[in-house]
């Protein structure tokens, strides 16, 4: 049984998954780093204006314990 979980939101990527064979936490955060890098650059050539897209790595219990975040914000 996995200890952590990735939730993406947004994107064509959404969904979650669960991450096995990591040990602790900043391993956990080193892996979903790594998804982060694999992804962003198709994700930032296909968002839109006021668009969010996340990434949660989560414990057990499905909380968000780390998130990243790209924002694309209409400022006018």
């Amino acid at each position: 049984m996995s200890l952590y979980f990735i939730q993406i939101a947004g994107g064509k990527y959404a969904g979650i998954s669960d991450l096995d064979d990591v040990g602790d936490r900043a391993a956990a955060w080193n892996e979903m780093t790594k998804v982060c890098a694999d992804l962003v650059g198709g994700i930032a050539r296909e968002l839109k204006e006021n668009e969010l897209w996340q990434i949660d790595l989560m414990d057990l219990s499905k909380k968000p314990i780390f998130r990243i975040r790209l924002v694309a914000e209409t400022l006018d």
